[in-house]
């Protein structure tokens, strides 16, 4: 007498199924990233704001926000609209353009980080220090919170260049780019909120 046998199926047998999965566990991470950046900024507008009569936010002859910023703005601008050229190509099924597209998007990455360590640089020089003030404080913790997220990213898009430049991806096989695309997305946001954030609030004159 045969004895049957129950075959286990696993659900993520499916690469739809797959897919789905890594979409979701994406979202995820982003809602955690962004409420991690929400805190902090929450955070630096209560101390902004919390500005005590005779005090200065911003010590007399400390330097203002470099104006290199507004370039790591561009950059980080570039690296988002770059991944949407990217994912276009990969469902037209141009994998060259594809290609090109994820290479711009990680040069654009690496030079973001370039310019925001020329900025830090620049601080230094004119002798901002961290534990000189909040006002310094507070921009070297929100600008470096932001550069670690940047850095960390960094990996996953090179493998994500390398396969797009190998022709990985195509119509119905982009989650990659999808998934690398969501992510710098949300650091783009994150980063003009939060350099909105440090502009609106570097000046000596705002109150309550």
């Amino acid at each position: 007498m045969a004895v049957k046998t129950e075959r286990f199926v696993d659900p993520f047998d499916s690469a739809s199924v797959r897919q789905s999965a890594w979409r979701f566990g994406m979202w995820i991470f982003v809602v955690v990233v962004a409420m991690l950046f929400g805190a902090a900024i929450l955070g630096y507008v209560v101390v902004r704001l919390d500005d005590q009569v005779g005090r200065a936010w911003r010590p007399v002859g400390a330097p203002g926000l470099p104006k290199l910023l507004l370039l790591s703005t561009l950059f980080v601008a570039f690296v988002s609209l770059a991944h949407v050229f990217a994912l276009r190509a990969a469902r037209a099924d141009r994998s060259r353009e594809c290609g090109r597209a994820m290479v711009l998007a990680t040069v654009g990455a690496f030079a973001f980080l370039v310019v925001q360590g020329a900025a830090w640089w620049q601080l230094v020089v004119e002798n901002l220090r961290v534990d000189q003030s909040l006002y310094a404080y507070t921009f070297f913790l929100l600008t470096g919170l932001h550069a670690l997220h940047v850095i960390g990213g960094m990996p996953s898009m090179w493998l994500t260049m390398h396969r797009a430049r190998r022709g990985r991806y195509g119509p119905g096989r982009a989650t990659g780019i999808e998934l690398s695309a969501l992510y710098w997305h949300t650091l783009a946001v994150v980063w003009l909120v939060l350099y909105a954030t440090l502009w609106l609030g570097s000046g000596d004159s705002l109150r309550l």
